[in-house]
């Protein structure tokens, strides 16, 4: 069973990056598994906090959650053009110490994706993971995109997605990114 780590980089309560996450882990096909996380709990990245106190326990589950996980899934909304800073703050934490991040990020294969209200969907958000992707020797895979735009007509307001299009993108997406885990996966 190939098994997927999804992150929602938006804390809040009706997010749709969160509902599409939701969403996509009922879609994931067969022989593969989209366990859902969450950035809650994970407080600012503070070095001396980091020197004094350790990793915090939400962030040291979420590390070893991700570690062992085939593949991650990063849902990202944007904000200002850009990563959420929440959102960059707990992969900055992931990173602690640095001597982990071959061990947590090195070579895992992961995927971005996003739903935005605006017209653009998360281009900008998701090309501005890739430097980060990059700098932590994951395994960026560039077979898909997917960024939903004008999220509000697409879900409902308990966070269904009800756009059969998307849906139907969503599934695809994952079958694709499943896949090439799979195939990375010994």
């Amino acid at each position: 069973m190939t098994k997927v780590i999804g992150i929602s980089g938006s804390l809040r309560q009706g997010s749709y990056n969160s509902a599409l996450l939701r969403h996509a882990a009922g879609l994931m096909p067969e022989g593969a598994e989209l366990i859902v996380e969450t950035i809650r709990g994970i407080p600012l990245y503070d070095g001396d906090v980091e020197a004094a106190e350790g990793i915090p326990e939400r962030v040291a589950v979420l590390k070893e959650a991700v570690a062992a996980a085939d593949g991650l899934l990063l849902v990202t909304p944007e904000y200002n053009n850009s990563i959420p800073g929440v959102f960059k703050n707990a992969i900055d934490w992931l990173t602690r110490p640095a001597s982990d991040i071959p061990r947590v990020f090195g070579g895992k294969p992961v995927a971005v994706i996003g739903a935005s209200p605006g017209g653009f969907g998360t281009i900008l958000s998701q090309n501005a993971w890739l430097p980060v992707l990059r700098t932590l020797g994951a395994d960026h895979w560039s077979g898909g995109r997917l960024m939903v735009s004008r999220a509000q007509s697409v879900f409902n307001q308990d966070g269904t997605l009800t756009d059969q299009k998307i849906e139907g993108l969503l599934k695809d997406f994952l079958k694709g990114f499943a896949d090439y885990v799979s195939a990375k996966t010994p």
